[in-house]
């Protein structure tokens, strides 16, 4: 049928198209596949960056990037599908690095931060008063709005993994930083033992240890159950030697870094070689499984995306099928 107007005459669907689309009101039906796609289609893809090739660059940007000159020191592990900040669609995670007798300023900002120490002893996180040590395998927590800062003796340098909620700033632009007048913020030595924001290394394995079977998995929480924050969630994974974790699929993306051990992960068609130091992510809905080799126990370090995809209703595991009446 053909109409008349501003229009002008419209006698076929490509009419429709052009002429709908001079005033921004694009047609779905085009594009219906595109945003309701079969299966979940993340841009990024598995990928994993090794440690033995990755430090050398870290360090000598310790050396040739001075203090004044870098707010925070850090390689960002971004996707080869995608820039920065995206390391899965949804995670982003960097290493960062501070050198003997630096300090990397205090500043807060919206983004939740948590940091999976790697290497070092002698360094420091501050979080709103409260000067914690750094030992390998802790992991410490940056609440949104918190004023923090790091620094570090005299010993050789401090490496850390950060794991942020960056990449949803990209979709909420609200996202931003305020500094600090001074360098460091005022705080005080605590027992890191007793504080709520952080998670020794050493009591998480005792618990993966205490687990009966081959493979362990525990996040870390609250003292309350409740995740450590609206967006982000770490946990822990044991694998015994020559054994495998299970298989899984989940609509949740997330980074591991081996803690200890070596072994390869299948994601999807790809194996993933991986030891000691290593950093890798499995992007949503790939499938994957880990094996430790046949020499040694492998501990995994991994954060996920799980509480604020659980909260917004979209978490889903394959074979999960689940339906609610709204009423």
């Amino acid at each position: 049928m053909a109409a008349n107007g501003v229009n002008g005459t419209i006698e076929t669907v490509e009419d429709v198209i052009k002429g709908a689309s001079k005033y921004n009101a694009v047609p779905l039906w085009p594009q219906m596949v595109k945003y309701n796609p079969p299966k979940p289609n993340p841009r990024c893809i598995p990928h994993i960056w090794r440690y033995h090739q990755v430090r050398p660059y870290l360090v000598r940007a310790g050396e040739l990037v001075k203090e004044k000159d870098a707010e925070r020191r850090v390689l960002m592990l971004t996707n080869p599908e995608r820039e920065g900040p995206y390391t899965t669609d949804t995670l982003y995670a960097g290493l960062q690095l501070v050198m003997p007798n630096e300090t990397a300023p205090a500043h807060r900002h919206t983004a939740f931060a948590m940091r999976f120490v790697i290497e070092g002893n002698g360094g420091f996180t501050a979080v709103h008063g409260k000067r914690i040590q750094m030992n390998r395998g802790d992991v410490i927590l940056t609440p949104t709005w918190n004023w923090h800062d790091h620094g570090k003796d005299g010993s050789g340098p401090m490496i850390w993994l950060d794991g942020l909620d960056l990449p949803s700033f990209v979709h909420f632009p609200v996202h931003f930083v305020e500094h600090f007048d001074q360098p460091r913020y005022p705080a005080e030595d605590v027992d890191t033992s007793q504080s709520p924001i952080v998670f020794p290394w050493q009591r998480m394995k005792k618990q993966l240890d205490e687990e009966e079977g081959d493979w362990a998995a525990k996040e870390y929480r609250k003292a309350d159950g409740s995740y450590v924050s609206k967006t982000l969630g770490p946990s822990a994974e044991r694998i015994n030697a020559g054994k495998s974790s299970q298989p899984r699929r989940e609509t949740t993306s997330c980074v591991y870094h081996v803690i200890a051990g070596t072994g390869h992960s299948q994601i999807g068609e790809q194996k993933f070689e991986w030891k000691q130091g290593d950093t890798f992510c499995i992007p949503s809905w790939y499938r994957y499984q880990h094996f430790a080799s046949p020499d040694e126990t492998v501990y995994l370090y991994r954060f996920d995306d799980k509480p604020m995809i659980e909260a917004l209703g979209f978490y889903r595991l394959e074979g999960m099928d689940t339906e609610t009446l709204v009423t």
